[in-house]
């Protein structure tokens, strides 16, 4: 028998939807160096592959998607130097997410919590299962969520992402989808296969179009208002030369469906 232990992350396609599991849940999936180092090569993997459309991040597993940073495993004979610069890990994975070029479905299984809640907010689309649980428990052990407060600012109203982090208290897959948060709650046993379909149904876009529209959607956070509008002005022009947009446009009024090429 093998003592070699299984990867922290598993990665595996699925009619064109890259599957990304983390893959301890007797330890709630936690965001180990080598957890972090398995979902970057996973991101690096869909990104360089054509064939893959969308990517699908999710914990293995039925209670965790991703309970957080192991703080163990930050931990240990590491110097406050090499803790700092293990840290950088968690940017680089939120970075590749955004800078992926692919959609990204969060399929949220269990709990999402702390630096897992961030790996969720990452995503583009969630869809989570019913008994999924989602907050920043920081505070409560004399901490604070730095490295995902990027995340939660720009994806909750301020006053709301300061209940969260002051209180530390945890809120519903409901109270989620309620605040913005999440686009699907599902039942346990059909989460994955929702987020299966979601995806799928991503796959039929062009991807060229899908790349560039995400992009922009990213690019405009850090401009002003008025740049925001001039540079948007410009990404449509690129967008409308694109033979993705003719035949678009042109299957619309032919009444077909379109045949994208992402070109």
């Amino acid at each position: 028998m093998s003592d070699q232990q299984p990867a922290h992350a598993l990665y595996e396609v699925r009619e064109q939807v890259a599957w990304i599991t983390l893959n301890r849940p007797e330890q709630r999936n936690p965001l180990s160096a080598d957890m972090l180092r398995g979902i970057l090569a996973g991101l690096e993997t869909a990104r360089a592959d054509d064939a893959v459309r969308v990517a699908v991040i999710t914990g293995a597993g039925d209670k965790a998607f991703c309970a957080g940073a192991d703080l163990g495993g930050f931990g240990g004979e590491a110097t406050e130097v090499e803790k700092h610069l293990g840290r950088g890990g968690f940017v680089d994975m939120f970075l590749a997410i955004q800078r992926l070029g692919k959609p990204v479905v969060g399929c949220v299984n269990g709990h999402a919590l702390a630096g897992g809640f961030g790996l969720a907010l990452a995503c583009d689309l969630l869809v989570a299962a019913e008994n999924a649980t989602f907050g920043t428990p920081e505070i409560n052990v004399g901490l604070w969520p730095m490295m995902i407060m990027a995340l939660i600012t720009r994806n909750l109203s301020r006053k709301r992402a300061m209940e969260l982090m002051l209180l530390g208290d945890r809120i519903d897959a409901d109270t989620a989808h309620a605040w913005g948060l999440v686009n699907r709650v599902v039942p346990q046993d059909e989460v994955r296969a929702t987020a299966q379909a979601l995806a799928r149904t991503l796959t039929t876009k062009s991807p060229l179009i899908t790349r560039l529209g995400r992009d922009a959607f990213f690019a405009i956070d850090s401009l002003g208002y008025e740049t925001a509008l001039r540079y948007l002005q410009t990404q449509l022009t690129l967008v409308t030369l694109t033979e993705d947009a003719v035949e678009g446009v042109t299957a619309f009024l032919q009444k077909r469906d379109p045949h994208f090429k992402g070109r």
